[in-house]
């Protein structure tokens, strides 16, 4: 009976990337396994071992060019009729992704070498902390509180009561492992699971400790003190190593991450290392100049404006925004004037006013003057 294409067997096009080429076969293969067709095992079976096949050869670049050029004669005899494009000499002919991803799929993913029954590190904690627009600058040490898990003081992290110790478990020897045998299309195979009698610990406590009931552990909130950097910005991420849950079996504990949340500031906004404030003054300082005070992050300070200042006019102070989180520089602070108009004049105001209008012999702005004729020009108005 001849071979059904490659690209027909996994329902692909050519042009399929290898994304697509392993999406499809692992529906495949998920579709034809023996073990979820038990009414029809013998048809699954075919199918499971097409598709396999289809797969391992398509799945590497070198056999799937030989494949596009030469079709199934690129691999007649080469393989000796194994079947599965040299799956039938043991593992060393299965392409990578190909005998694995079968593992993954049907075997969680442990294959021969199982889990690590060492030491492994703790969980990472998270802790959400708001500050002020200040302290984002300047830097600051907070003190905080944590709930985690942390090795028990009285047995050591052991769970065994003090003055005894825990047992290698007899049905795993330690490792917290267990071997068995699985019938597949392929023969049978040797797996590894989780011991159910020690639950992957490798040890049986017989006499727990009264104080951690047994486990090793206990829940505890911890205050730790936390040193904010100046320049952190909203969104930042401190790592304070060891500071996390505790490890198992004498592993590490996790690392506590902080991110930073600052509070939005009432007269200042942040762009990079730089601060921007709006300052109002009055039309008369606009117009003869005067000195006025301009707020920093550090307090007050005294700043010039120059006569004839326009509002929206930004003016620069060096050296007053935020520091550089990384440096000794710091950013600059850029003072935004806008020119505010009085409301509800007196009769001497006005008199006033239009008295230096007339001084001036401006019955309308100059500037006005020359937007209007613009508009004029622009709409063909005579």
């Amino acid at each position: 009976m001849s071979k059904r294409d490659y690209y027909e067997v996994l329902g692909v096009s050519k042009s399929a990337s290898d994304d697509e080429i392993k999406k499809a076969y692992r529906k495949l293969a998920r579709k034809y396994h023996p073990d979820v067709n038990r009414d029809n095992p013998k048809e699954a079976e075919t199918k499971f071992k097409e598709a396999s096949e289809a797969y391992e050869v398509l799945s590497n670049a070198d056999k799937k060019a030989q494949y596009d050029q030469y079709g199934h004669a690129a691999f007649d005899g080469a393989q000796g009729g194994a079947g599965f494009g040299g799956f039938g000499g043991g593992f060393g002919g299965a392409s990578a992704g190909g005998f694995g991803d079968i593992f993954d799929m049907f075997f969680g993913g442990q294959g021969f070498g199982g889990r690590s029954n060492g030491p492994e590190k703790g969980s990472d904690l998270r802790y959400d902390m708001e500050i002020t627009f200040e302290q984002a600058a300047f830097g600051v040490e907070k003190e905080i509180e944590i709930p985690r898990t942390e090795d028990c003081r009285a047995c050591h992290g052991t769970g065994a009561a003090p003055g005894t110790h825990a047992d290698t478990c007899p049905d795993c020897k330690g490792t917290g492992q267990v071997q068995f045998t699985q019938n597949t299309p392929f023969g049978r195979m040797m797996n590894v699971k989780t011991c159910d009698r020690c639950h992957g610990e490798g040890k049986i406590v017989k006499t727990p400790c009264k104080e951690c009931h047994g486990q090793g552990k206990v829940k505890a909130r911890r205050k730790i003190k936390i040193k904010i950097p100046g320049g952190v910005d909203n969104g930042s991420r401190l790592r304070v190593a060891h500071e996390g849950e505790a490890g198992m079996r004498g592993g590490p504990q996790g690392d506590l991450y902080v991110y930073i949340f600052v509070k939005p500031h009432k007269l200042f906004v942040r762009e990079g290392n730089d601060v921007i404030c709006e300052v109002p003054i009055s039309f008369v300082q606009a117009i003869l100049g005067d000195e006025i005070e301009v707020p920093t992050l550090e307090g007050r300070v005294k700043f010039r404006i120059e006569e004839g200042t326009q509002s929206g006019t930004i003016f620069r102070l060096r050296n007053k925004g935020i520091p550089h989180l990384r440096g000794n520089s710091r950013g600059d602070q850029h003072v935004k004037v806008k020119v505010v108009t009085p409301k509800n004049l007196t009769e001497k105001q006005r008199e006033l006013l239009k008295e230096f209008a007339r001084i001036s012999g401006e019955d309308i702005n100059p500037e006005q003057k020359g937007f209007f004729k613009k508009m004029k020009d622009a709409f063909g108005v005579s």
